[in-house]
């Protein structure tokens, strides 16, 4: 692959048209912008500059393989391009705060591919999920069956307490409402009749 088409793709890839930033409206009429995308903007600058220093290490491969006691102050550029490339990402680095997995890193010591992590952490999340789901059908069909059991020997009492639940489901929907604790002002009340 040539160099130069490497270096126009990583500009492409960059986003170098449009930044992505979300503005919202706020209630006094001014726009303003989020964090969020300012943390974007300084994720996609941390990996265009990976991608010139990956792209300024192939010229170098490049360079070193046909290299020539003549061709030593072109080989000697590139370093210094490649060391101000890397300050630069270095600079860059520090505006962005996330953490990497260290069982990431040790699977691409390895030479295994990163994804493979995810895919890993994925399937683990899938069958907790799982196990948890069944222990709670577990306790819903529990609480039915002592429903039914005691509906059975204590009508009154069963019919109490669904009453009682009732009015403090209603009570916590009322609550919720004019809190509005949900964006469309709905709670999630069951009824556990």
């Amino acid at each position: 692959m040539d160099p130069a088409q490497n270096t126009s793709s990583a500009a492409v890839i960059g986003g170098s048209g449009s930044n992505g930033t979300m503005r919202y409206q706020t209630n006094d009429g001014t726009s303003s912008v989020t964090a969020v995308d300012d943390s974007k903007e300084n994720i996609n600058q941390v990996v265009n500059s990976t991608e010139k220093i990956l792209t300024l290490v192939h010229q170098l491969q490049l360079t070193l393989t046909s290299f020539t006691p003549a061709s030593q102050l072109h080989l000697l550029q590139r370093l210094n391009l490649l060391v101000s490339e890397l300050d630069n990402m270095d600079k860059l680095s520090e505006k962005c705060n996330f953490q990497v997995p260290m069982e990431v890193l040790n699977l691409i010591d390895d030479g295994k591919n990163p994804d493979d992590f995810m895919k890993e952490a994925l399937n683990s999340c899938i069958a907790r999920n799982q196990v948890t789901k069944g222990k709670t059908d577990a306790f819903k069909d529990l609480r039915k069956h002592i429903l039914e059991e005691l509906e059975q020997t204590f009508p009154d009492e069963v019919d109490i307490y669904r009453e009682i639940r009732a009015n403090s489901a209603a009570e916590a929907k009322r609550v919720a409402q004019s809190q509005s604790a949900l964006p469309n002002g709905d709670a999630k009340v069951k009824n556990e009749l």
